[in-house]
């Protein structure tokens, strides 16, 4: 009650303050923002809900959005066991979560190093790599796997993961973020005789939650949904991730689209458990990430 009560001042305030007029537009405004999200929204409604019913409920016209008598798990059954999907869910979790991991360590420790650290080169160093963000990847996908066949990693875990441990559009938004962390709370630190590593574990770590967790969902969304290189990279079926197995997939059951569907979902659902798990810190990461230059 005593939160309602101190919250009714405010709306009271914010009405007082804007004329019919001025609230008309921003609840129109509202209204057209809400139609546009129900409206994105409804392929994934459906999408879910087709995965759940059978395929002569999928395929009626016109289309069948909730059936709540035919629902049951027998496509998640069938995709997950019978076509493999599982073999390539714990794939697309092994390569995608290696990839987050080795990010968030990589672009951290140089974020912290440009942000915090005088040495000769760092802003040409810094320029350097922010210029390879302007070379497509399809200028280098034949140099990087002739290096990795090479190197004998075609067709294996490390081919798909080593070329992206590294990432420009980290470093550049880790240093962004350690830029606005004041400079006397680190040599406060170091007066207390803190050393380096415990000063970035212990102290900037933390302190950079939020940019952590939004590059962790980059990072995890970009390497989860990755087709391309693993389609060069990799050759047997054991070793296939999500992307490549719903193209697949796709290919040999066109005609089953509740199948497609359910292995859609498999696909979908563990990106919505990670931005979900981690979307406050994400919004502000996002929103103070960039203030410093």
């Amino acid at each position: 009650m005593t939160e309602i009560a101190l919250q009714r001042p405010s709306a009271m305030a914010f009405l007082r303050r804007h004329s019919r007029a001025e609230l008309a537009v921003l609840v129109l405004g509202f209204l057209i923002l809400m139609l546009g999200a129900v409206w994105m929204l409804l392929p994934l409604v459906w999408m879910l809900s087709a995965s759940l019913m059978p395929l002569s409920e999928v395929i009626k016209v016109p289309p069948i959005w909730f059936a709540p008598a035919k629902y049951s798990l027998n496509n998640y059954i069938e995709v997950w066991g019978r076509v493999g999907f599982a073999r390539f869910f714990f794939n697309s979790v092994f390569v995608a979560g290696t990839i987050t991991a080795a990010q968030l360590l990589t672009s951290s420790m140089a974020g912290f190093a440009f942000a915090r650290y005088q040495f000769p080169g760092r802003m040409l160093i810094f320029i350097l790599i922010l210029s390879t963000m302007m070379i497509p990847f399809q200028v280098i996908m034949i140099p990087l796997f002739i290096m990795m066949a090479r190197l004998h990693m075609v067709n294996t875990y490390s081919g798909m993961i080593l070329p992206a441990i590294v990432t420009p559009f980290g470093i550049f938004m880790m240093r962004q973020f350690m830029l606005g962390v004041p400079k006397p709370l680190l040599e406060a630190a170091r007066i207390d005789g803190a050393s380096e590593p415990y000063i970035f574990t212990r102290i900037m770590l933390p302190l950079c939650k939020p940019a952590i967790a939004a590059l962790a969902i980059f990072a995890f969304l970009g390497s989860w949904d990755n087709f391309l290189w693993p389609l060069i990279i990799i050759n047997s079926k054991q070793l296939w991730t999500l992307p490549i197995a719903m193209s697949r997939f796709t290919e040999q059951y066109i005609s089953q689209t509740h199948l497609q569907m359910a292995g859609a979902s498999i696909m979908f659902l563990p990106v919505l458990f990670v931005f979900l798990l981690m979307q406050r810190n994400f919004i502000e990461g996002i929103a103070l990430t960039g203030l410093k230059g």
